[in-house]
């Protein structure tokens, strides 16, 4: 995998101070006391790409706006939901599917060929570990690369789609005002309206992103999975996560509850930081390759 590293960029990126030398110290303590090191990642990870993420205090879409991503349940009952999901996803694809990985993703794809690093679990659905060439990664909220249809199953990948998309909409265009995280981007009601949405190709029913929208939960098979790599594991790490989102929160409360040292690597506050090990305030790309 040769992927070209790129200078990072930080407009996303909360303001911080640069790490403290202690703190490196640390946290290179704790990596090189771990022998199967469970990792799991955030959406503060990939911002360094140029993804904007939800929470981040005065970059983020919450900071930012009063926009909400979709939800589950409004995506597959309604038809104009899907629309304006797709429109918005359609608009933003050219320039989401081309971020490329940053100094963080590639520290930790270089850690699991050396051996350190036990599993990966990335709650990210934007294909940047596997873009680094990380393999042994779970991919907890799945990828907006793939796309599978909710009636049987059938699978494409999302740039295929486009083509779909582009095929049914030869003279609609939409210039986007803003973009959002995960590929999405903001139009008005009046640009959407005029979209199409093709059908499964295979029964006609609805597709979807194989992601997990807020109001969905990941399947007890994925979060059985994890919690057997969380048990073969002696630490844990995470890196660029606020941790709000119960579906990552729960493995670090088993890694507590198995009494595993847990570091945090995130600018901003966690759930975590009342009983993590080590917390630092620092870049992911700036303070991960400073560990050997």
């Amino acid at each position: 995998h040769s992927v070209s590293r790129a200078s990072p960029n930080l407009t996303f990126v909360p303001a911080c101070l640069p790490p403290d030398p202690v703190e490196v110290e640390e946290l290179q303590r704790f990596v090189s006391n771990s022998k199967r090191l469970f990792v799991m990642t955030g959406a503060g990870i990939s911002t360094e790409s140029g993804i904007p993420d939800y929470r981040s205090e005065g970059v983020g879409l919450y900071a930012r706006t009063d926009r909400r991503p979709v939800q589950h349940a409004e995506f597959v009952r309604s038809a104009s939901a899907r629309q304006r999901y797709w429109a918005r996803n359609f608009v933003g694809w050219p320039q989401f599917s081309s971020h490329q990985p940053n100094e963080a993703h590639l520290v930790l794809r270089d850690w699991e060929k050396l051996g350190k690093l036990h599993w990966l679990v990335t709650q990210n659905v934007d294909a940047l570990h596997s873009k680094a060439g990380s393999q042994r990664m779970t991919e907890l909220h799945g990828c907006t690369h793939r796309v599978f249809c909710l009636a049987c199953g059938d699978r494409i990948l999302r740039s295929e789609l486009q083509e779909h998309f582009e095929a049914l909409n030869p003279t609609w265009k939409a210039e986007a005002f803003g973009v959002a995280p995960d590929g999405d981007v903001f139009l008005t009601d009046e640009q959407v309206r005029n979209f199409q949405v093709p059908a499964c190709r295979k029964c006609g029913g609805i597709l979807k992103p194989e992601v997990t929208f807020f109001g969905d939960t990941v399947s007890q098979e994925k979060v059985n999975f994890v919690h057997q790599r969380l048990a073969e594991s002696d630490s844990m790490l995470v890196a660029g996560s606020s941790m709000q989102v119960y579906s990552g929160y729960r493995f670090a409360l088993a890694a507590r509850e198995k009494k595993l040292p847990i570091a945090v690597l995130n600018i901003g506050p966690t759930r975590l930081d009342h009983f993590a090990s080590l917390k630092l305030n620092s870049r992911c790309g700036e303070l991960l390759p400073l560990i050997v």
